[in-house]
């Protein structure tokens, strides 16, 4: 009888083509589907909770597959982590019942974008932030927050190809703030949070981009909530870089 495996997986994105399996390139689905079709010796194939794009990073991505074992999960999770010589590691391996799914059972997730706002660059850990050099006016950037907070149409931020029929979302949460994250930031780290019930393709990417306009007073708070209610894409900002964006955690009911 097949069980349902849950799993925690947390990635470094850098070398990746993003989650989804491609015919060409290293992917987290590949890579997973392969230690695990290694270690049950049946082929297994894994759904996530959503895609994230090349360059992007997961502290707490949820996936599930379906295999013909009795191995206990911590094995597994064990043999996983020894396996993978790769960026990934299996933060939580469980037994879920069998109708549970990765991704139609979420109910939010959780994003955070990190931004070094700081004249001189990052020698080490430049992969994981997007660095700007003139500073931010948070305040600016927080009131644009306050506009995207409830159910609105996110179509201004949302690139082609989306596989979505509906471009309407609920955001829970949205706020800038920075902190000290200790040696080698100090206080130049800057951090964009939202929580939202789903995201389109980007969609974080470019609010985050259109933000930084207002931060940088490119553009004004009332031109963020313009751009928001056009609902046109070429009037945001541009794709902020991958390599600052992390998902966070994924939800649950």
């Amino acid at each position: 009888m097949k069980r349902c495996f849950k799993l925690i997986v947390e990635y470094d994105g850098t070398l990746f083509f993003g989650w989804q399996r491609q015919p060409k390139g290293a992917t987290i689905q590949g890579e997973l589907e392969s230690a695990l079709g290694h270690i049950l010796n049946q082929k297994i194939s894994i759904r996530g909770s959503g895609r994230t794009d090349a360059g992007v990073h997961a502290l707490g991505q949820v996936a599930h597959f379906h295999a013909q074992t009795q191995m206990d999960p911590l094995v597994l999770k064990k043999g996983l982590n020894s396996f993978i010589k790769s960026a990934i590691v299996i933060r939580e391996c469980s037994v879920e019942e069998d109708t549970f799914h990765a991704q139609y059972q979420a109910r939010s997730k959780e994003y955070n974008y990190y931004i070094l706002n700081r004249p001189d660059p990052l020698a080490i850990g430049d992969a994981y932030l997007w660095h700007l050099k003139k500073p931010l006016d948070l305040a600016l950037m927080n009131q644009c927050c306050d506009f995207i907070t409830g159910v609105h149409d996110f179509k201004s931020f949302e690139n082609t190809g989306s596989p979505r029929t509906s471009s309407i979302r609920e955001v829970f949460f949205a706020g800038v703030e920075s902190f000290d994250a200790g040696a080698p930031f100090k206080k130049d780290l800057v951090v964009f949070k939202i929580s939202a019930s789903g995201f389109l393709k980007n969609m974080v990417r470019n609010i985050v981009g259109t933000l930084v306009d207002v931060g940088l007073k490119k553009n004004d708070p009332k031109k963020f909530e313009e751009i928001l209610m056009a609902r046109d894409r070429k009037l945001a900002g541009k794709t902020a870089p991958a390599k600052g964006l992390f998902l966070k955690q994924v939800n649950y009911s």
